[in-house]
């Protein structure tokens, strides 16, 4: 008894480790924007009286978060004057985005939606593009507080990272809608624009916070650039302007991908690119058509709010810490698996939900598991892809595996209306399908597994 008690405190003193208060910082700031652009942006055009497709439309602005990966590699070579050299290069990178988020807070502030749809539209994407700019920078700062090998520290920090992007988002979110509340109470007309001062001095308070997120030097990083860019420039021949140019480029646009297959092998790196894409496809099939099935069902709105949104919340913050600790335990690959079973076994849960009909203890059952199951595999998603990453160039491939991973979801998920068509609304065999969608990528994990580089300290 004591021996299991001692080794459950050892799981937990990784999160009690001070890197993991500022990773979980970290996810904060990461979360926060999408506030601005989602939930709030959506109600104040609702309630300035404009309609629900030009509300929709808006939404496309979070497009860009899909396609950040292009510039990513700007991000891991370009040094911002003055800041890079004051505060670190990641860290001068992310106060430089949050000094754009608060500009078009302000800009906000002072635009008539009604009158100026199309410039506050615009500023809308210039958040979304500072933000998923942020996100890059943040993600490779996450993963340089915690060193190469430390495996279970990477857990940890995967499962905070991701506990923090939802306490970001959620309490953002509480502060925007009690504060538009407050001010509309009080008799303030353009209440929303108000809020979104309030919602500038939050920024101004993470820039705060974020001058206690350690930053490594990155003389080393660049030293291992400048390698890369010699090589290239070796080979292109002639040493003049227009080569240094080429090769700069060649460097920071090829060398992330380079050093991704050099590092790995080209058949575990296919391999992993493969398991990547399609590890969450059968989440994002049943995700995408969860909300159209509750409702063909029966469930009300007020049901659905609080069996899939409050209590999904709560499920995922403590399952989230639950599985960042049995990933510290049993490793990253393992928790893999173990998630990827999960996620089969919830999805069919709902199968049984759709043939057995309305059942409030059915509904709720199935969204809590399904929760557990998410959780699980994102923490051990992130975790695994941090360990891939080459610390020479953090947030390219970072940014790269995520979006190859949010491509497969994206790409095929679109396609899971038209399934449930085609087997003329019959839900319970369609969850069986998304069930079985794992398994592709569990085959390619099985494969690469004993050959993947990583240490499980």
């Amino acid at each position: 008894m004591i021996k299991k008690e001692e080794k459950m405190s050892n799981l937990f003193k990784y999160y009690f480790d001070i890197r993991m208060l500022r990773i979980l910082l970290l996810g904060a700031i990461s979360g926060f924007p999408w506030v601005l652009i989602g939930s709030s942006l959506s109600l104040w055009l609702k309630e300035e009286g404009l309609s629900r497709s030009t509300i929709g439309w808006a939404g496309l602005i979070f497009g860009v978060y899909a396609f950040n990966y292009l510039w990513a590699p700007l991000i891991d070579r370009i040094r911002i004057p003055f800041l890079t050299k004051k505060i670190g290069h990641r860290r001068g990178w992310i106060v430089l985005m949050q000094l754009v988020i608060l500009i078009s807070l302000i800009l906000w502030s002072l635009i008539n939606p009604s009158e100026n749809l199309a410039l506050l539209i615009s500023i809308g994407l210039v958040i979304a593009i500072a933000s998923s700019t942020q996100d890059i920078t943040v993600d490779a700062l996450r993963i340089e507080q915690v060193g190469e090998h430390e495996t279970k520290s990477m857990a940890a920090g995967a499962a905070m990272a991701v506990v923090g992007w939802w306490t970001g988002y959620k309490l953002g979110g509480v502060v925007a809608l009690f504060t538009a509340e407050y001010f509309e109470k009080i008799g303030v007309n353009n209440y929303w624009q108000a809020t979104f001062i309030v919602m500038g001095v939050l920024v101004i308070i993470m820039n705060i916070a974020l001058m206690f997120v350690h930053e490594n030097s990155f003389t080393e990083r660049v030293l291992s650039q400048k390698k890369t860019d010699e090589i290239i420039k070796n080979k292109l021949g002639n040493n003049n302007f227009l080569t240094i140019i080429l090769s700069w480029l060649s460097g920071t646009i090829a060398g992330p991908v380079i050093s991704f297959f050099k590092k790995n092998g080209f058949s575990i790196a296919i391999g992993i690119l493969g398991f990547v894409f399609l590890f969450k496809i059968g989440e994002a099939f049943l995700g995408r058509m969860s909300i159209v099935f509750y409702k063909e069902l029966g469930f009300s709105k007020s049901d659905i709010a609080i069996y899939s949104k409050t209590l999904g919340w709560i499920t995922t913050v403590i399952f989230t810490l639950l599985g960042g600790l049995f990933a510290i335990r049993s490793g990253t690959v393992k928790t893999m698996f173990i998630a990827g079973g999960l996620m089969a076994i919830t999805n069919l849960m709902f199968t049984l939900l759709a043939w057995s009909g309305k059942s409030e203890l059915l509904f709720a059952a199935a969204v809590i598991l399904d929760d557990i199951a998410a959780a699980f595999a994102t923490v051990a998603f992130v975790a695994f892809i941090s360990l891939l990453v080459d610390r020479t160039y953090t947030a390219t491939q970072y940014a790269l595996l995520a979006s190859i991973g949010t491509a497969g979801r994206t790409l095929l998920a679109s396609s899971s209306g038209s399934l449930v068509d085609w087997l003329n609304g019959d839900w319970g065999i369609f969850f069986i399908l998304t069930a079985l969608m794992v398994i592709p990528s569990l085959i390619c994990l099985w494969f690469i597994r004993k050959k993947l580089k990583l240490s499980e300290k």
